[in-house]
């Protein structure tokens, strides 16, 4: 007897199983937000954020309300970068050998205080530009320890099944904050002056310090490494710490070529990005307001990123990281070519949502393979080698632009970004970085 063959699938009919999997997607996407724990964390998370990204503005503001000019302006705002630069790696450390969220939270107060104490000298008309750099330099130095501690703090209140998940959610957030923040930043600025702007950043740095002293990271069962620091022992001082976490950096090939990469790619899409840009747009777009349609495209491009990673998770991760990245080089090459502006406004839309799923996809990454007790200080590195390059790039781009004319630069920077991010690939190592096998079971 013959078996009965199975009738073949009519193909005018949906499929339930790829409508079911895109819902349990989108129920999986929310399932960090289930624990308090990471609650409490995204929403002070985004606060701080929000407050960050306001407070340059303000400050910038009240500088040249000062009748300083350009010179002062560029004091405060370089104020604001030096201290990260210098003290990254030290906040590394202390995100490792303290309690994270304890890191979070004081370097939350610590900016609280600094823009109500800047807020209260523009009210009594006696502010001068030092005392803003002095502003911006204590936040930019709090920024140095909150960044490690707050990345690494993920690994500790969500389990490893749903991190990154969790990043895209926190990188989501903090690309909405970032669209924002600024223009409401704007609106106060222009009602009531910049020390109301000031005051409302302290008061999302306050809320956001309540937030995180609410978290409360378990330690019954095997406690986080992070959570009970080793002191003592041989090279346990700061020295030998920031010491060991640069050996771990190095020790790892593949994670020491791509923190190579990011700072080359880093350093030209910046001095492409935000040097050359609006020189372009006021040369050739007719001012700032086209400009600032490409400036919203980019932003737009990493809040679809971070959404793309909420629904994706990529297996190969040294591949995607690498084309996310080499992105950056579609609206450099547009720009250098006078594309039309929807080509430009689309090329920075695939630009910012290839960043933002290779800076997920790479951070989570990083939590998946870095121990805890010296996830902090890998973070701090990385983060240290995107930006020790970036002042040199600015230097540098000026002279090559007058040299070489607009164009021809930003076609020189299209290019290095293009080989800087591809050329990870050459290595075995990079090629084959994957999600281990525990991990894919665990999100399965």
């Amino acid at each position: 007897m013959k078996p009965v063959s199975a009738a073949p699938p009519d193909p005018t009919e949906p499929r339930p199983g790829v409508r079911t999997r895109w819902r349990a997607r989108l129920r999986e996407a929310v399932v960090p937000l289930a624990r308090r724990a990471f609650r409490l964390h995204w929403c002070g998370y985004l606060l701080s954020w929000a407050g960050s990204a306001v407070a340059p503005l303000a400050l910038a503001f009240a500088a040249l309300a000062t009748g300083g000019g350009p010179r002062a302006l560029g004091v405060v705002l370089a104020a604001g970068v030096l201290p990260q630069i210098v003290l990254l790696p030290v906040g590394g450390v202390i995100a490792d050998r303290y309690h994270r969220v304890r890191v979070m939270v004081w370097s939350n107060v610590v900016c609280a205080l600094a823009e109500t104490a800047a807020a209260c000298l523009i009210w009594s008309g006696t502010v001068q530009v030092w005392q803003l750099a002095v502003t911006a330099g204590v936040c930019g130095a709090a920024g140095a320890f909150f960044v490690p501690a707050a990345d690494g703090a993920v690994v500790q209140v969500v389990p490893a099944g749903q991190r990154h998940t969790a990043n895209a959610l926190l990188k989501f957030g903090q690309n909405v904050g970032k669209m924002a923040s600024p223009a409401l930043g704007g609106v106060l600025i222009a009602a009531a002056g910049p020390a109301f702007a000031l005051v409302w950043d302290a008061v999302t740095f306050a809320v956001s310090a309540v937030l995180f002293a609410r978290i409360k990271v378990s330690r019954t069962g095997p406690r986080p490494e992070s959570a009970a620091p080793r002191r003592g022992g041989p090279g346990a001082g700061l020295r030998g710490e920031m010491g060991r976490g640069w050996r771990e950096v190095w020790d790892r090939r593949w994670l020491a070529v791509m923190v190579c990469q990011a700072a080359v790619t880093g350093s030209a899409w910046l001095a492409g990005y935000q040097l050359l840009g609006p020189l372009y747009g006021q040369r050739v777009l007719g001012g700032a307001a086209l400009w600032g349609v490409v400036v919203s495209a980019f932003t737009g491009g990493l809040i679809a990123g971070a959404a793309l990673a909420l629904a994706w998770r990529p297996s190969w991760v040294g591949a995607v990281v690498c084309a996310g990245t080499g992105a950056l080089a579609l609206p450099l090459a547009a720009i250098a070519v006078r594309a039309p502006l929807p080509a430009l406004v689309a090329a920075f839309v695939v630009a910012g949502a290839g960043l933002e799923l290779a800076m997920v996809v790479w951070l989570s990454l990083l939590q998946e393979r870095i121990p805890g007790d010296r996830l902090g200080r890998v973070l701090s590195y990385s983060t240290l080698g995107q930006m020790l390059p970036v002042p040199v790039a600015y230097l540098l781009t000026g002279p090559a632009t007058e040299r070489l004319g607009l164009h021809t630069t930003l076609a020189w920077a299209a290019g290095l970004v293009t080989t800087a991010a591809l050329f990870p690939l050459v290595l075995p190592q990079v090629r084959r970085l994957t999600h281990t096998p525990a991990r894919r079971a665990t999100e399965a």
